[in-house]
């Protein structure tokens, strides 16, 4: 009983934590490393503990690439931020969204009879969208700003879409055999598609929402198709949905 308490307790610390480190690095940005890997060393700590304590015996490295991911993308996309206040909003975001997952997987883990169906399913579909595009955002940042190598870049963000797609392939419950393709596919064609937006004249937000969405049509059609529950009405969906908003923004963004 004690333990379960300990358990239910990493819930709300662990966001918190997290969010106080953050807060360190608002203040001295120079800390950003050591404060990344303090955060991710907590995430890694609870979930490790939940997977003791689980009769599923779940793997802990699949439960920590979202909440590893998440710590990138807001870390990563406030340094490009230069309000205080939305730098605030995103921090406070990555606290919420930490906590609800850990309380899903404490739930799927270890209290499986207080877990609801398709949790962990749902937030990582919404929350790998918002991962995609903060990373890419950031990634499409440091070549404008600090002009880093193109090169580097894309293998960043390689690898970004490779685990982003491992991670929703696992999240579904789908046979890694069956999916190992897809991840490859999804991230060959993610990462030819953002070469080709470095050399366009937009801003950094907007390469990076762009990208986002592309992912979304991408992950989308993937996601269904393995699940065997993909059909035209589907696809017409996530087509329409995701080209007319990519549409919306190219013709409405500034351009540099």
């Amino acid at each position: 009983m004690k333990h379960k308490r300990f358990l239910s307790l990493l819930v709300l610390l662990v966001p918190a934590i997290a969010w106080g480190l953050l807060e360190l690095f608002f203040f001295n940005p120079k800390i950003i490393y050591v404060v990344f890997v303090l955060i991710n060393l907590c995430v890694f700590l609870a979930v490790w503990q939940f997977c003791k304590a689980s009769d599923k015996g779940g793997n802990w490295h699949d439960f920590i690439i979202l909440p590893c991911l998440m710590s990138l993308a807001a870390i990563s996309y406030s340094v490009l931020l230069s309000s205080g206040a939305l730098i605030q909003i995103l921090f406070g975001l990555y606290a919420v969204l930490l906590y609800i997952y850990l309380r899903y997987a404490y739930y799927y883990l270890a209290r499986p009879a207080s877990y609801t169906a398709f949790s962990i399913e749902n937030i990582s579909s919404y929350g790998n969208f918002l991962i995609f595009f903060l990373i890419s955002a950031a990634i499409f940042g440091l070549k404008s700003f600090l002009n880093a190598p193109v090169w580097i870049l894309i293998a960043a963000l390689l690898a970004v879409s490779g685990l982003i797609t491992y991670q929703m392939i696992w999240a579904n419950a789908v046979d890694i055999k069956k999916g190992a393709i897809f991840i490859f596919i999804n991230s060959l064609i993610l990462t030819e598609l953002s070469w080709a937006a470095f050399f366009l004249p937009i801003n950094h937000h907007v390469a990076g929402l762009s990208l986002a969405i592309c992912y979304y049509i991408l992950i989308g059609l993937v996601r269904h198709f393995l699940i065997e529950k993909l059909d035209v009405k589907k696809a017409k969906l996530y087509l329409g949905f995701g080209l007319s908003g990519l549409f919306i923004i190219l013709i409405t963004a500034r351009w540099l």
